[in-house]
C-alpha cells in the first residue's frame, strides 16, 4: 500500500486506507472475505434511524465531497435491506457526500444485521486475544470503523486500550506494503515501525532500508531519525521567529504545525490523524 498521493493529511484521512491483502498470511482472520460490490441506487436508500452520530461537521464534510468528486467513492458502504429498499449500516457520510455531487449510484455491499453484528464480534474477539499482529491489528481497528461507523474512541471502549493506542496503531497503514510486511515477518518491531512513521513520507522508505541494512536498535533508529529531521530543519534555514510562532499553535491546538513564509505571505500545515481530530481542532479555531 502507497500513501495517498495529491493530497494532504486532511482529505487522505477521509479517505479509508487501502488494505494490501497480499502481505498477509491466507488464514489471517482480520482480511474481510471477497464480497460482491453492487451499485446501489441513491434514492433507494435511507438513513439509519439508529445512527449514534446526528451532527455533521459541515467543513469535514466538504472535504470528503471534494474528495470523492475526485477519486470516486472509495469505499462501499454497507446497506442492509428492507421492504421499501435499503436501510445504511455503514457509511452514511459517504451517502450525505454522495447526494450533494448529485450521484445516482453508490457502490455497496449488502449484509444483513444479524451477519454484520457476528462480523463485530469476531474482530472484537480476535483483537482481545492479543494475538494478531499489529498490522493485523490496525486492519481490525480500521474495519470497526469503517464497516460500523465506530469513532476511534468507540473503538478504544470496545476493546479496552486508550484512544491513543488505537491512533498510533492506525497510523502503521500509512506505512509502504514494504514496510508494512517487513513488521508482520518481524525484520522491524513495533518501536522502529512507530519511528519510521513519523518522518516525512518521502523519507520513509530510504531510512527504512538503511534500518534493515544496518541492523540497527530501538535506539539507534530513534537517533538516526532525529538526525533526518534536524538535517532537514538545516537545509530550510528556519526562521526562529517561525519556530516560536509554530510551538506556540502546536501548544494550543495540540498537533503538530508547520509554518512555510516566503516574503509577507506563506502557508500553515496543521497535521491530525483523525476525522474526530479533525473536528477538535476546527472547534479550536472556530
Amino acid at each position: 500500500m502507497t500513501t495517498q498521493q495529491g493530497l494532504g493529511r486532511g482529505l487522505s484521512s477521509l479517505i479509508p486506507p487501502k488494505i494490501d491483502k497480499t502481505i498477509f498470511a491466507k488464514d489471517s482472520k482480520v482480511i474481510s472475505h471477497d464480497e460482491s460490490i453492487s451499485k446501489v441506487a441513491i434514492d433507494k436508500i435511507v438513513a439509519n434511524p439508529h445512527q449514534p452520530r446526528s451532527n455533521f461537521d459541515h467543513d469535514s464534510l466538504e472535504d470528503l465531497t471534494n474528495s470523492i468528486k475526485q477519486h470516486g467513492i472509495l469505499q462501499p458502504l454497507i446497506l442492509s435491506a428492507t421492504d421499501k429498499g435499503y436501510e445504511v449500516i455503514a457509511g452514511e457520510r459517504r451517502l450525505r457526500a454522495a447526494q450533494m455531487l448529485d450521484l445516482k449510484t453508490v457502490p455497496a455491499i449488502i449484509r444483513d444485521l444479524e451477519e454484520q453484528q457476528k462480523l463485530e464480534l469476531a474482530l472484537v474477539e480476535n483483537i482481545q486475544r492479543k494475538d494478531l499482529n499489529q498490522i493485523e491489528e490496525a486492519v481490525a481497528y480500521q474495519r470497526l470503523i469503517d464497516e460500523f461507523s465506530l469513532t476511534q474512541e468507540e473503538v478504544a471502549k470496545r476493546v479496552g486500550k486508550s484512544r491513543s493506542s488505537i491512533t498510533n496503531i492506525l497510523r502503521l497503514l500509512g506505512l509502504p506494503s514494504e514496510i508494512q510486511k517487513a513488521l508482520i515477518d518481524g525484520k522491524i518491531n513495533y518501536s522502529s515501525a512507530r519511528v519510521i512513521v513519523g518522518l516525512p513520507p518521502e523519507e520513509r522508505l530510504k531510512f527504512f532500508k538503511q534500518v534493515l541494512k544496518n541492523d540497527l536498535t530501538v535506539r539507534a533508529v530513534e537517533g538516526q531519525a532525529r538526525k533526518v529531521s534536524d538535517n532537514k530543519h538545516v537545509r530550510a534555514s528556519r526562521d526562529p521567529n517561525l519556530i516560536a510562532l509554530e510551538e506556540k499553535l502546536q501548544s494550543a491546538l495540540g498537533t503538530k504545525v508547520v509554518i512555510k513564509k516566503s516574503g509577507d505571505t506563506g502557508t500553515i500545515n496543521i497535521e491530525f490523524y483523525s476525522t474526530e481530530e479533525l473536528d477538535e481542532i476546527i472547534k479550536k479555531i472556530s
